[in-house]
């Protein structure tokens, strides 16, 4: 059997192929981020680097996790609306949709992830939105796990 690397430090270091520059919606105007996507370069899958700053915070400042999806359509206009639903091109029930990402740790208020999607191209991505929820994904409830408002949007651009 030969031995692939599968993750390299070397690959969030160099230019991300595509990110979304993430902006609050009316009742978060202050919440701000970026998602980078990184082709690898074994060629199959993306590297996901997202950073978010100014999420709404708990009553006791404690974390809390926030639904993070990749939605069908690239239109962050009118609060959000037309984004569409989880980007899912097998109609897969949740939470086995080519959208769902994993939840967003908010630690007062940033929060730092990066992991490896091994079903998503470059293709798939590019022209769609990056979508910040107000609540968890429950990981359960039919189609989208009951993860709250879209208060949070980027489209999702080459380079």
């Amino acid at each position: 059997m030969q031995n692939q690397t599968v993750f390299s430090l070397s690959t969030l270091t160099s230019k991300p192929s595509a990110h979304a520059i993430i902006h609050g919606n009316t009742a978060y105007p202050d919440l701000t981020g970026i998602v980078n996507f990184y082709q690898t370069n074994w060629g199959i899958g993306l590297m996901i680097e997202a950073e978010f700053t100014n999420l709404p915070n708990t009553p006791d400042n404690s974390p809390r996790f926030l639904g993070f999806h990749l939605h069908e359509e690239g239109d962050c206009t009118d609060n959000f609306a037309n984004t569409g639903m989880h980007y899912n091109p097998t109609n897969a029930v949740h939470p086995y949709h080519t959208g769902d990402f994993p939840a967003i740790l908010n630690s007062s208020g940033y929060a730092y992830l990066a992991f490896y999607d091994s079903f998503l191209t470059l293709k798939q991505v590019l022209n769609r939105s990056v979508i910040v929820h107000s609540k968890r994904d429950d990981y359960t409830t039919q189609p989208s796990g009951d993860s709250g408002d879209k208060i949070g949007c980027g489209i999702v651009i080459q380079g």
